[in-house]
């Protein structure tokens, strides 16, 4: 059976829920792990506990990470309110970085894949305290600007690279040190989307497509990406709610394929001006891209994923 661990900061964008019921419901996978990484007094664990009880699968473990007061982060770091996004008073998990820690090394050491969807603080604190851990892991990592953002997606800039950008001393690290890795970069993750055509199918999928619903309709009307990018861009869908940067991550890991096409190149990592940059370079490191997907093909996979 596949395992999977994964490293994330539920509890901002809605991308991460969606990623984290994505792998509640895959077919034979084990998941070994959950970390939560930039949390806040166990605030981000406590959004953990609740979807992992909300479908009852608390046997699966769960530790609060990196913590907001570790000063890794490049400014301070907002949560919606909880009274908007969760049908329930929320509890925190607040706990030790070194469960964390001690959970991921064993998860790597039990051979499951690595996921990351949030900043890499966590993974800095892993090869930190159990040096040349990273060496034997199976890392996808959400975040990276190399190439160009196709024509018709949302133009961003390397800055919006939050989870690479957000603590660039611990992305650096980890880049540097990993020796398996692949990099769903944000230049490509932009091209998914959870649009609002899936929703009726979602709250009809199970407490958990409730909560989803939830949560999409809360991020519309505060972010309005149907305006800000479903009518002025040609790629994305008219009626996008988010962009799914951590489903796909995961979906890649676990070997979804639709139109993905992932190549190697060799990189060259440095800090200008307060920004990590990854440029392709014949005496850099080589890493592993994806370079191409489906968009539109993952976004129906993901549904239906959540629909089984």
């Amino acid at each position: 059976m596949t395992k999977i661990h994964l490293d994330t900061d539920i509890g901002g964008d809605m991308d991460d829920l969606c990623a984290l019921a994505m792998l509640l419901k895959w077919p034979d996978l084990e998941i070994t792990g959950v970390t939560t990484v930039s949390d806040n007094q166990g605030r981000r664990a406590g959004y953990v506990e609740y979807v992992l009880n909300l479908v009852g699968r608390a046997n699966i473990p769960f530790a609060a990470g990196a913590d907001v007061s570790g000063g890794y982060y490049r400014y301070e770091l907002e949560y919606p309110p909880d009274e908007e996004n969760w049908p329930e008073p929320m509890t925190r998990r607040s706990g030790e970085p070194d469960k964390a820690v001690s959970l991921l090394k064993s998860s790597i050491e039990r051979g499951a894949i690595i996921v990351a969807t949030g900043p890499f603080t966590n993974l800095m604190l892993v090869e930190k305290k159990y040096p040349g851990t990273l060496k034997h892991a199976n890392l996808f990592l959400m975040g990276g600007y190399v190439f160009a953002i196709p024509a018709g997606y949302p133009q961003w800039a390397n800055e919006m690279d939050y989870n690479i950008q957000v603590d660039i001393h611990s992305a650096q690290y980890v880049l540097e040190r990993a020796a398996n890795l692949t990099l769903i970069p944000v230049t490509i993750s932009c091209q998914t989307a959870l649009r609002r055509a899936y929703l009726p199918r979602l709250a009809q999928a199970g407490r958990l497509g409730e909560l989803i619903v939830l949560q999409a309709e809360r991020y519309a009307r505060s972010e309005h990406y149907e305006q800000i990018y479903g009518e002025t861009c040609s790629g994305p869908p008219r009626d996008i709610m988010n962009f799914q940067h951590d489903p796909l991550a995961c979906a890649i890991a676990l070997g979804w394929r639709g139109g993905v096409e992932i190549e190697t190149h060799p990189l060259k990592l440095e800090i200008r001006e307060g920004w990590l940059c990854e440029t392709p370079d014949d005496h850099g490191s080589p890493t592993r891209l994806v370079t191409k997907i489906d968009g539109n093909a993952f976004n129906e996979y993901w549904c239906d994923i959540l629909c089984l």
